[in-house]
């Protein structure tokens, strides 16, 4: 449990003090990408001091959030337990919610593998989804690169680079549709703000090869405008 209490008998005292400390629900975020070595969480938190990691670890370990497992070619990885994965609509919600307020990223604000993964995830429409076709993206965002499979209500995100974790799934083989790259005007899009006419035009979105009437698609499938529409 985090080593400080509230002294209040509540359940949301009691997930603020397993979750709230500073980096907790970021350790989290990242877990629910898939398994984590340290170093790999080190990487994906850069600015985290190593012993701040180190005590959220334990401190989300003592609480049954996470823990800790050999892995076959791995080691040793941290892993959300079954209560951890509990958390997963909590942090999408908690993304959604918080994607009003992003604003223009700072200068030293980076954009990560896992970071991007889950705002797609968080972003994602498996409704509109069921109801179009198909598609296989790859999408570039700063040094990032993943490759977005659509098929129906399933989503499936592999990274490409950074190189991913080995704890990772292997990436799909086969040619994309669409390639684009995006810097943090990515959220523009997202968010319903352009259209992606609109995004090529302010080159907030750059098409490298491919079907480009697919980011239409991509835009539907993927907007936090349509999910605060669906929560209204």
């Amino acid at each position: 449990m985090a080593s400080r209490s509230y002294g209040q008998y509540c359940g949301v005292t009691t997930a603020v003090e397993l979750v709230g400390e500073r980096w907790a629900m970021l350790i989290v975020r990242d877990l629910l990408v898939g398994p984590r070595r340290y170093t790999d969480l080190k990487q994906g938190l850069p600015r985290i001091p190593t012993n701040i990691l180190s005590t959220r670890l334990k401190e989300l370990q003592e609480g049954g959030v996470v823990r800790r497992v050999p892995l076959a070619n791995c080691g040793l990885v941290y892993e959300l337990t079954p209560y951890g994965r509990e958390l997963e609509p909590i942090v999408l919600a908690l993304g959604r919610w918080g994607f009003a307020q992003m604003g223009e990223p700072g200068p030293e604000d980076v954009v990560t593998a896992d970071s991007l993964t889950m705002a797609l995830r968080t972003a994602f429409q498996p409704g509109i989804a069921a109801s179009v076709p198909a598609a296989d993206y790859e999408v570039h965002v700063a040094d990032v690169a993943l490759r977005v499979q659509v098929d129906g209500a399933d989503l499936r995100i592999a990274q490409l680079a950074p190189p991913a974790p080995p704890v990772a799934g292997r990436a799909p083989g086969g040619e994309p549709e669409l390639v684009f790259a995006a810097g943090p005007g990515i959220r523009r899009l997202i968010s319903g703000e352009l259209t992606p006419a609109e995004a090529i035009d302010l080159d907030v979105i750059a098409v490298v090869s491919g079907d480009a009437t697919l980011l239409e698609r991509f835009a539907a499938v993927f907007s936090i405008h349509a999910t605060t529409v669906v929560a209204a």
